[in-house]
């Protein structure tokens, strides 16, 4: 595995620039769509335990909103295993970092050591065909930035390129929510939730290694610069393989 790590001078606090996907409505189930809590507040808490400095933005900027079956206090008990994002909703500081995010659009890479996109389903809508996103995401690779990606925000990668014309992912290995995992969410709700799968749209990718764990599992993947977990179970995983990565 291969990649060289710019890492900050000794004994100045690295940053990391958290991206979550901004509201929307899903076309497949009509729900509104947003990030998915544990994917945010696990790496946050990951990077703030390791000294690290992290700002949330949003492509678009502007407040957030968390997937429903995310937040562990919905009528769903989907997500009431999640203490982590209950504290998180619960602190008036920590919630206003989602009510009024900056855009990604006057980003300068060189003030980050590390870009860390989280998931929900929103990304399955907002991040595909977004040329703005891929954009910043292949800045901060071509820049010696670790690049991070979880769950859904993993469909980033889909279409990800360099300046060179070629897939971020061409001869990587690389995670991302599988295709066990979006048959049982579908069976859960009763209905079909995403647009398109991840794991077969990755599999149609020629050059690059796609692969998954067993389902809901926290399983991330370290592939020189380029960090991805595969579900929400896998946020701090990721975030551990970029503190890994930078060191402390």
């Amino acid at each position: 595995m291969s990649g060289n790590i710019n890492v900050t001078q000794p004994g100045k606090k690295k940053k990391v620039l958290l991206i979550a996907a901004n509201p929307s409505t899903s076309k497949t189930t009509g729900w509104p769509i947003g990030f998915w809590w544990a994917e945010l507040t696990h790496p946050y808490w990951a990077f703030s335990e390791a000294g690290y400095e992290v700002e949330i933005r949003s492509p678009d900027g502007g407040a957030l909103q968390a997937d429903g079956y995310s937040d562990p206090e919905d009528a769903s008990g989907y997500s009431a295993h999640d203490i982590l994002s209950l504290g998180f909703k619960k602190s008036p500081k920590h919630l206003a970092l989602l009510q009024d995010t900056k855009s990604i659009d006057d980003i300068n890479v060189a003030h980050y050591d590390a870009i860390f996109v989280t998931g929900g389903q929103s990304p399955m809508y907002t991040f595909r065909g977004n040329t703005k996103l891929q954009n910043l995401l292949a800045r901060f690779y071509e820049a010696g930035k670790v690049t991070a990606l979880v769950c859904h925000g993993t469909c980033l990668l889909l279409e990800t390129k360099l300046s060179s014309g070629e897939l971020l992912v061409k001869g990587k290995t690389w995670t991302g929510f599988a295709n066990s995992e979006e048959q049982f969410a579908d069976g859960f709700v009763g209905k079909r939730i995403q647009p398109f799968w991840i794991e077969d749209e990755a599999r149609k990718l020629e050059g690059t290694n796609f692969v998954v764990d067993q389902q809901f599992r926290d399983f991330a993947v370290r592939d020189g610069l380029l960090v991805t977990g595969q579900q929400q179970f896998s946020g701090a995983a990721a975030a551990r393989l970029v503190i890994e990565a930078l060191g402390r």
